[in-house]
């Protein structure tokens, strides 16, 4: 079965950086298009970065446009998300996604089965 597994997270000042990880097993990686989502305390999930399985065309909410980069690497089946400028509004448990062929719905919760069990970051003042 599709497993993904995220690593990465942790304690941070803010300013500063993290990458995460997930590492995809039990599907066609180079097939999926992956997104990371984030769900802030006391919040709704929400949408982040997403990386289509073609051409990796990339998208970005805006809140992190220019601070993330999503990135994949296809021979390794693992998808990163290399995060820096990080604020406290950043905190959150991130979630890694994958979905086959996706494209109309990269940026939507809806457009994904398959979820990490997600990897908490917090970002301290």
């Amino acid at each position: 079965q599709v497993q993904l597994v995220e690593s990465g997270g942790g304690l941070v000042q803010a300013g500063g950086s993290l990458r995460l990880s997930c590492a995809a097993s039990g599907l066609t990686f180079s097939s999926y298009t992956m997104a990371w989502f984030r769900q802030p305390p006391g919040k709704e999930r929400e949408f982040v970065a997403a990386i289509w399985w073609i051409a990796d065309r990339t998208y970005y909410a805006d809140s992190v446009k220019g601070r993330f980069t999503i990135s994949r690497d296809n021979a390794k089946n693992t998808v990163y998300l290399q995060m820096s400028s990080l604020n406290p509004e950043d905190t959150a448990v991130y979630y890694c996604a994958a979905e086959y062929h996706n494209i109309a719905q990269a940026m939507a919760q809806k457009g994904y089965n398959y979820w990490g069990q997600g990897t908490q970051v917090t970002v301290s003042s």
